[in-house]
């Protein structure tokens, strides 16, 4: 099939393993376009302003494109800035705000129909990552406009009664930083302890704003209600109800498992609903259809990430160039 929207790879995804996988493909010869349905590096874009990586600036490196930052773990607006440079200096061929909706064998071919078009291709890399869709809380009042489920900066919260839902890095991070711009603070923790991965230099800081009674915190607890001016709390003493004016949920996010059934993906039938591929090429059951980065964990999102995910987009590129040999 020869027209303008034919390619020899199509990516879904422009976060930082969407664009190794499009850099690889141009290193391996092939017509290749990355299509997004948000902005570039969506994922990262939607972090938190002040967010540092626990990883250090070379281990997110892709393209041979050197990333320096200013200190050993860079801030988001850093990548942000790298990961730009990278697409401008490379040339990049990318389609940004464009949702893939569908992927079907139209043989010899894949079409992909999209919010804008119809794009076709010989293979597919699903690289859409895992941070679209929140966790719910499951709870009445959640779809109140009071509740968040992305947090980007803490002036907003200022002077104002806060709850953040969440003990690991997102929602120590919105806890200690609304904190210091005046709010009240109240942190929601499931389990008996801040979570066990929260990086090790903001872990200090948040157990003694605990411990002084600078953040009340509860642990073992669980939101039941959220209303206009409240919000009801279970606690291992009893349901405790508390002004509020912001309920801040870093429940975590989940990858598009469901856009993967869709397309014929299979996923294991446990919890983890990890994909099927092969780890050696990353193709899945569909031949032609490969997967990178974090979503080819399932929902175990935290097994993949940049600096070790990069290497996916190698071997998928190297598959698709054996195969047109």
């Amino acid at each position: 099939m020869e027209n303008e929207n034919r390619y020899d790879v199509i990516i879904i995804g422009a976060g930082p393993i969407g664009l190794a996988c499009g850099l690889e493909a141009e290193k391996a010869g092939l017509a290749y376009l990355i299509i997004e349905k948000g902005s570039l590096v969506n994922s990262l874009y939607n972090y938190p302003v002040n967010m540092t990586f626990f990883s250090t600036s070379e281990r997110l490196e892709i393209g041979d494109v050197p990333f320096i930052s200013v200190n050993k773990q860079p801030s988001r607006n850093e990548a942000l800035e790298y990961y730009r440079r990278v697409t401008a200096y490379r040339n990049v061929k990318v389609q940004l705000f464009e949702e893939v909706l569908a992927v079907t064998f139209k043989n010899p071919d894949f079409e992909l129909t999209t919010s804008k078009k119809t794009y076709y291709a010989s293979n597919v890399v699903i690289a859409t990552g895992f941070y679209d869709i929140p966790y719910p809380l499951n709870v009445p009042g959640e779809d109140l406009p009071k509740v968040r489920h992305y947090y980007k900066e803490p002036h907003f919260y200022a002077f104002q009664k806060v709850l953040v839902v969440g003990a690991m890095n997102s929602g120590v991070d919105a806890a200690l930083e609304t904190w210091r711009k005046g709010a009240e603070v109240t942190l929601i923790v499931r389990k008996s302890q801040i979570g066990e991965r929260v990086k090790y230099w903001v872990r200090p800081d948040i157990e003694n704003r605990i411990k002084e009674g600078s953040i009340k915190a509860y642990f073992n607890a669980t939101i039941s209600a959220i209303r206009n001016n409240e919000v009801d709390i279970n606690t291992p003493e009893g349901l405790l109800t508390i002004e509020n004016d912001w309920v801040i949920a870093m429940t975590g996010y989940q990858p598009n498992l469901s856009f993967l059934e869709k397309t014929g993906i299979l996923l294991s039938p446990d919890e983890v609903r990890k994909p099927h591929y092969d780890p050696s090429s990353h193709q899945t059951n569909i031949p032609g259809i490969y997967l990178a980065g974090v979503i080819c964990g399932g929902m175990n999102t935290h097994s993949l990430f940049i600096e070790n995910s990069r290497e996916h987009a190698v071997n998928i590129m190297s598959h698709i160039k054996q195969k047109n040999r």
